[in-house]
């Protein structure tokens, strides 16, 4: 994968001279209330960015449990990936949203990622996603298509930055610029 055509790095220039320990990516994919925001952190085994996703680990609170994700009992996935919600889990429903359908695609998401040769498959590797998931969320389907995309995105952008023209145009929305929790104007 050397030399991408639209001007970022590559996975393997990326590997070549930085490693991707630290690295961090994030998407959206889906339509509300069905789809899926994710933050995604690289890191390698025995760094601080591991311990600090270590420690994520073991330190769940109310409403935030990480879990090791898996593609079913005794399936984790590989490279080691670290799942934490964002997102208060207060209901039944969006807990198997959440842990169900959210964790398949997030694990196939990273798959994905290793079967473009992105991520390599091993214990050196460690990956943490935290996912946000709508309270309002009903379509277990759709939310785990969201969060395949949207991890497999996120990896990708950890390890390419950012597509050519995309900083210039965040750029040009400085003073102007909205998101769903802001209502006010510029």
């Amino acid at each position: 994968m050397i030399g991408a055509s639209d001007g970022r790095t590559t996975t393997q220039e990326a590997d070549d001279v930085h490693d991707l320990d630290g690295r961090i990516g994030e998407a959206w994919s889906g339509d509300v209330p069905n789809g899926s925001h994710v933050n995604v952190v690289l890191a390698r085994r025995g760094s601080a960015t591991a311990a600090a996703a270590m420690t994520t680990f073991t330190a769940p609170s109310k409403g935030h449990t990480p879990v090791l994700v898996c593609l079913g009992a005794g399936a984790p996935v590989w490279p080691p990936t670290i799942m934490m919600n964002k997102a208060t889990v207060e209901t039944e429903r969006q807990e198997r949203l959440t842990w169900g359908a959210a964790q398949l695609g997030i694990g196939e998401g990273v798959l994905d990622a290793v079967g473009d040769g992105l991520l390599t498959a091993d214990g050196e590797t460690v990956v943490l996603v935290a996912v946000w998931v709508d309270p309002a969320a009903d379509d277990e389907l759709a939310v785990r298509a969201a969060n395949r995309d949207a991890t497999a995105r996120a990896v990708r952008r950890a390890l390419e930055g950012p597509a050519a023209g995309e900083v210039e145009g965040l750029l040009a929305q400085r003073g102007t610029a909205t998101n769903a929790f802001y209502g006010g104007t510029s």
